[in-house]
């Protein structure tokens, strides 16, 4: 009995033995888990971790697919939308010489008449040649060497100097002095040579899309109204040769000449009220950016420059900033009275003030407004 009582005992501590073995492995497997997770994940956090990380910075590493694509895509479609604004423009064009022009001068009276031919014409000539120089004009790149260069940094792209307000355009994979932005409908950036041809377009561009919508709002309503009543005779013609038996087609009520004469002045009003609004609404806000002496990278960078000096009780003052009135003139090359003439209300290929390089202050500015600094 006794025996037997011992051997049962002997068993129970073998178990129990067992069973403290099995759970200190797993506790010990668990732990091991544990040191590996935690080890794994510090190295992760050692390998990826910035200081200057923040929401943005990780929407724009999620972004950045989306960025290649649009840059390749706007690359390679850069002579389509090109293609696509003078094949636009020139079906206005000839829209207004066949259709509207022959009224013009038949209805309207002499003063009218030469009012309408003199400012058509200068408007026409002031989009066409803004538009070209826009397109051909280099907006102008730093220097490879870096000899007359001082004070400016490298760009991380394409190792090279990069001199104050100079940007790297991924879509032309260079550095642009004074970039903007890369404009798809000029298949070219928009720089420091050719930002003033880039708005002169779109302001000549707006301005002749409000003349031809306000010019031919009547020529719409009329043209639109008897849209409306071609479909209705149209219809009505069908519901009589249904009731009728013909051999031969029945002519139809307006000829050809008459139904593409209404559907063009209708295709002008829409196209010029359309792009008068969208081209109207960028041409505004690039003169609100001119007129604080700044691009459209640039305000990005000086909004959060702002932000960052408020919080230390500072006041942001934008060192290419000469005041409205003299930005202006800078942008528009005015160094004389007649220059508004000459340079703004005529064709003029006068470069901008200044090399890219260096921002030293210009001769139409009456007082220099704040330290020219590199940002």
């Amino acid at each position: 009995m006794r025996s037997r009582q011992r051997m049962f005992a002997a068993v129970m501590r073998l178990l129990l033995k067992c069973l403290r073995l099995g759970r200190r492995r797993r506790f010990k497997l668990v732990r091991q888990v544990e040191q590996l997770w935690q080890y794994g994940h510090l190295c992760l956090r050692s390998l990826l971790y910035n200081s200057f990380t923040n929401g943005d910075v990780v929407l724009d590493s999620l972004f950045e697919p989306v960025y290649w694509l649009v840059d390749h895509v706007t690359r390679w479609f850069g002579v389509v939308f090109v293609a696509l604004v003078i094949g636009l423009t020139s079906s206005i064009v000839a829209i207004v010489y066949i259709c509207l022009l022959p009224l013009i001068l038949q209805t309207y009276t002499p003063a009218w008449i030469c009012w309408h031919l003199a400012y058509g014409h200068w408007n026409l000539i002031m989009i066409v040649f803004h538009y070209y120089m826009a397109i051909t004009t280099s907006p102008g790149h730093p220097p490879q060497a870096k000899d007359d260069l001082t004070g400016v940094s490298i760009c991380r792209k394409c190792i090279a100097p990069k001199p104050a307000r100079t940007h790297h355009c991924s879509i032309c994979n260079r550095c642009v002095l004074k970039m903007d932005h890369h404009c798809p409908w000029l298949n070219n950036c928009v720089g420091h040579y050719n930002h003033r041809y880039f708005f002169s377009f779109c302001l000549f561009m707006t301005m002749g899309c409000i003349y031809c919508s306000i010019s031919s709002w009547e020529m719409f309503r009329d043209a639109y109204a008897a849209i409306e009543r071609m479909k209705l005779l149209e219809k009505e013609r069908l519901q009589v040769t249904a009731n009728q038996t013909y051999y031969q087609t029945p002519p139809p009520t307006f000829s050809f000449r008459q139904r593409a004469f209404h559907k063009s002045v209708v295709y002008l009003w829409v196209l010029c009220s359309s792009v008068a609004l969208a081209l109207g609404a960028l041409t505004l806000w690039h003169a609100a950016l001119i007129t604080r002496g700044e691009t459209s990278i640039e305000r990005h960078i000086n909004k959060k420059e702002r932000q960052r000096l408020q919080k230390k009780g500072k006041v942001f003052r934008n060192p290419y900033s000469y005041g409205g009135w003299d930005n202006w003139k800078v942008f528009l090359g005015v160094d004389v009275p007649r220059h508004w003439l000459t340079r703004v209300l005529l064709p003029s290929p006068h470069r901008p003030h200044g090399t890219g390089l260096s921002w030293d202050l210009p001769p139409c500015v009456t007082e220099q407004r704040a330290p020219l600094l590199a940002i």
